[in-house]
């Protein structure tokens, strides 16, 4: 049967790239941020992040602009390290798209319980069956194109945008510079201090990066894209957009209420914020808004990690079960082993209430992997062609990307960084199945084994530190 042609533009891939990013995170980020951080700290992390950021979006869209034929994020690790490589990148990508599904179900049952009481924090047995049900609605409409769905995305994102400048703007207006500049630096003498604001600056990176998990979306979506220029400028495009919605909505806050107020604020604290300014209607608005918002980024993020395993397939990193696809040119068995995944753990819920911190600490950790990866890719491609114009200025991004992903994944909590290690055993089989699957004598080189030592070793750490208490679960 034939396949359906349409093909992605740049407001739908803007619009991916966004939705993607803006989930749940932003509607909380106030009492996590102030949590840890006052408004002096908060500015310079948005600083460095949006600088590290910065140099991620500047590599993908130079990579794609310059080695179009390449189909993937993960691809770019396959072209350093080789096929290996390339499955690392891709699992670890996999692993954090379907992960942050965890964590919007999670948080969409406590945005529905302020509505419906039944529902409780989101994790009783009501709740696990209410997000069941929708997990497979958004299987469904994704199995029927994902073409179709990114359409419906943009409608989306409209809609979750109006709410986040409708607060933007009553904030703004409610605003008192004196409470912001109340306690600016939260250090004990009240000034400057290096050591005490990067201290700060720490314990804020899991959430700045959570926030900004999905920045990728467009590069992913590439072979869709109208040309391959347009998925580069739909991603820089979309960081220039979330940096100013979210430097708005995180630092507002400051100038609202203090931080020992808005750390005690419920979540979503945006929507007690709300209704601390307008009255009681805020905080039903904004719940409101955040169900769309979540609703927005669990079916870009059903899209995503279902196009990574169909590349991966194509290019021979999984099983070529992986990469079979219906009349719509979905492929319907990975994305129906992705929802059954899903379903398995939806269902832990049962079992603890942090599951929404553990799943996006543990999925923005997953994802730092393919980061980095990209980074050190445009490293490579840099020094190959060193000597033509610009190409100095691409090592450069390169390089610093390469050492903030680094940093970050130390800053973030190396122990989930290490928990992302027992997943990687289980698609070790899966890869070994595609390699012998497409005839290969050998899968393993001598460095590719150092390399599953190094996964196992840090598997067993990552158990160690779950048994002693070090993994916050």
């Amino acid at each position: 049967m034939e396949t359906e042609n349409k093909k992605l533009g740049l407001l739908a891939l803007t619009a991916l790239v966004i939705s993607s990013s803006i989930g749940s995170g932003i509607f909380g980020i106030a009492s996590d941020m102030a949590e840890g951080t006052s408004p002096g700290a908060a500015i310079v992390a948005w600083i460095i992040t949006g600088v590290g950021v910065l140099m991620l979006c500047l590599a993908l869209t130079n990579i794609i602009n310059k080695r179009p034929e390449l189909s993937g994020i993960f691809s770019y690790a396959t072209e350093t390290f080789g096929p290996f490589g390339g499955f690392i990148s891709g699992w670890g990508y996999w692993l954090s798209a379907w992960l942050g599904n965890i964590a919007f179900a999670t948080i969409m049952m406590s945005a529905l319980s302020y509505f419906i009481p039944a529902l409780g924090d989101g994790s009783n047995l009501l709740s696990i069956i209410v997000a069941s049900v929708i997990l497979w609605i958004m299987c469904l409409v994704v199995n029927r194109g994902i073409e179709s769905a990114a359409f419906l995305n943009v409608i989306i994102t409209v809609c979750k945008l109006v709410p986040l400048l409708l607060f933007s703007i009553v904030a703004i207006i409610a605003f008192k510079t004196d409470i912001f500049t109340m306690d600016f630096w939260g250090t004990v003498s009240g000034k400057f201090s290096f050591k005490d604001v990067m201290s700060q600056v720490n314990s804020s990176m899991m959430v700045l990066m959570w926030v900004f998990v999905g920045i990728e979306g467009a590069a992913m979506m590439s072979d869709r894209a109208k040309t391959k220029k347009t998925a580069g400028k739909a991603t820089v495009l979309g960081l220039a957009g979330l940096l100013c919605v979210y430097l708005l909505l995180s630092l507002l806050p400051y100038g609202l209420m203090s931080r020992g107020e808005i750390c005690e604020l419920k979540q979503p604290t945006m929507a007690y914020l709300l209704s601390y300014i307008v009255g009681p209607w805020g905080a039903a608005f904004i719940n409101i808004a955040m169900i769309i918002s979540v609703a927005g980024c669990w079916l870009s993020w059903t899209m995503l990690p279902v196009e990574t395993t169909l590349l991966m397939a194509q290019q021979n990193l999984l099983p070529k079960k992986f990469g079979e696809i219906n009349a719509k040119n979905v492929p319907t068995f990975s994305l129906v082993f992705m929802t059954v995944l899903s379903q398995i753990f939806i269902f832990t819920l049962l079992f603890t209430d942090k599951a929404y911190n553990f799943a996006y600490s543990l999925c923005t950790a997953a994802i730092f992997i393919t980061w980095i990866l990209v980074c050190v890719y445009q490293m490579k491609l840099s020094y190959e062609n060193r000597g033509k114009r610009g190409e100095a200025g691409q090592l450069a991004v390169g390089i610093i990307g390469t050492i903030f992903y680094a940093w970050a994944i130390w800053a973030s909590g190396i122990g989930y960084f290490l928990l992302c290690m027992l997943v990687y055993i289980i698609g070790i089989f899966l890869y070994v199945k595609a390699r012998k699957e497409n005839g290969a004598e050998k899968v393993f080189s001598k460095k590719e084994g150092i390399v599953i030592l190094f996964i196992l070793l840090g598997a067993a750490i990552s158990v160690y530190m779950l048994i002693i208490g070090g993994i916050a679960v």
